[in-house]
């Protein structure tokens, strides 16, 4: 393959914005050449795709040149960073923190954990949900800061109503795993463990199939830290070195000890830093002009557009700089992901072929379905009251072990749900924000279990 290559599309990042954003330029415009190579599940798929496994080297966007790593230089029309984000590690370089990001560090929380007694684990976010719900085997001391259990996600409330399933025995899987994954292949470039780099994200079902379970034969339990972050992490001889005033040998041996900024103190096998993550735009940054968000994302435009020309972002790397709708805001999710690598894609494609496109209807209205704790949890609208200050109400209905439904109204209206559990309201519920009808009327009867809302409001 020649070293300098002219090409349509360039499109980095093989997360699932990436991938998302590469398959629907694929089907969108299937004229443009791309030299067929043999090799993967996405080649295949469309044959105009090639797929180049290295990092970026550097990118000349007024030039429209980017060079990767393996020394191919590409001249492009159209650019897409779709880079995803890298993990906010509690340290660097300490052996004994662990950051859960891609499939690799993944694999190898799994070998650490086979051979752990205590783990701590730092952060509230989605992954720290998931952790320490699947683990067995194995005791987990979790630190969060906040009052509550996952406030990312829902309030105070909800976080009461999951607390209980980490003392039982967890339920069998209800469901198998059908979302589509691409994975590279387990020998040649690109592996994250082998050269240090970052791999794609962790989608939502990323515990399934790896045993999660330590040394103990029962399952040992979780105990909650709140309002706490980690103030310091010893290694055992730093620790039996130190002047902490504290009783060491209360305290056991271990290869690492934490202490939380509320004084308190516990040994571990290892720290799990799951405090979220930080947009990877430091490959795109020298010599080019970049505006970034003040979470530093590359700020796009409503045609996912950078501030360079002909260079757009989807996905975890960028931040949304348009005036949102009111029931819509950023969060990087996996489902974000993927809808903006998919309308990236579209916009693209339009520009190129000198067609008008609006911004896609997926950004009218957050909407996010997962599993905590087994689970399901659909987020929708404002469903923390984002924004709204004093100026809206909630109503709740909870049944203890089998659902917990809460809605945010204001004026009347409703502009946000969360639903944990079996519920078959989302489709309802969704319905009622989208066309804001005047609930006055209902008051509490809204969320009254003996009437049937699915088909009151059909």
């Amino acid at each position: 393959m020649a070293s300098d290559k002219q090409v349509t599309f360039v499109i980095v990042g093989g997360g699932i914005a990436g991938v998302t954003c590469a398959e629907q330029v694929s089907k969108t415009l299937e004229e443009f050449d791309v030299e067929e190579q043999p090799s993967s599940v996405l080649e295949e798929k469309y044959p105009n795709l090639k797929v180049i496994q290295s990092a970026v080297k550097l990118l000349r966007a007024k030039e429209h040149l980017l060079q990767a790593e393996n020394g191919q230089t590409f001249h492009y029309k159209k650019l897409c960073i779709c880079s995803g984000a890298r993990p906010k590690l509690l340290t660097q370089d300490n052996p004994h923190v662990l950051g859960i990001r891609d499939t690799d560090s993944a694999q190898e929380f799994q070998k650490r954990l086979s051979k752990a007694k205590r783990i701590v684990v730092i952060g509230n976010g989605g992954i720290a949900l998931e952790l320490v719900y699947e683990v067995e085997g194995c005791e987990v001391i979790w630190a969060v800061k906040d009052r509550a259990i996952g406030n990312t996600f829902f309030d105070a409330g909800a976080a009461q109503f999951l607390i209980p399933s980490l003392e039982v025995d967890k339920k069998e899987r209800s469901l198998p795993c059908k979302r589509a994954r691409y994975t590279t292949d387990k020998t040649g470039a690109g592996q994250s463990g082998a050269t240090g780099e970052l791999g794609s994200a962790l989608g939502p079902d990323w515990h399934e199939g790896i045993e999660l379970r330590g040394t103990e034969q029962n399952s040992s339990g979780v105990h909650i830290e709140y309002e706490c972050e980690v103030d310091k992490i010893y290694t055992q001889q730093e620790f039996l070195q130190s002047q902490l005033d504290t009783n060491k040998s209360e305290l056991g041996l271990w290869p690492a000890y934490v202490q939380l900024t509320n004084g308190k103190i516990y040994g571990c096998d290892f720290v799990v830093s799951a405090t979220g993550v930080v947009p990877n735009t430091d490959p795109f940054l020298s010599g080019n002009n970049f505006e970034l968000a003040g979470d530093h994302g590359l700020r796009v435009d409503d045609h996912m557009r950078t501030s360079e020309q002909d260079v757009y972002a989807a996905g975890d790397v960028c931040t949304a700089g348009w005036e949102p709708s009111a029931l819509w805001q950023q969060m990087r999710l996996w489902t974000q992901a993927r809808q903006m690598g998919w309308y990236a894609a579209r916009c693209m494609a339009a520009d190129v072929l000198e067609e008008p496109i609006e911004l896609d209807f997926c950004f009218e209205l957050f909407s996010h379905i997962t599993k905590f704790f087994n689970y399901k949890v659909v987020l929708l609208g404002k469903f923390n009251a984002q924004g709204l200050g004093q100026d809206h109400e909630l109503l709740v209905r909870c049944t203890k072990g089998q659902e917990y439904v809460k809605v945010v109204l204001t004026g009347g209206r409703m502009v946000g749900a969360v639903l944990i559990g079996e519920t078959d309201l989302e489709e309802t519920f969704e319905n009622l924000i989208l066309n804001q009808m005047d609930l006055s009327r209902y008051g509490e009867e809204l969320l009254n279990p003996n009437i049937d809302i699915e088909d009151y409001f059909d």
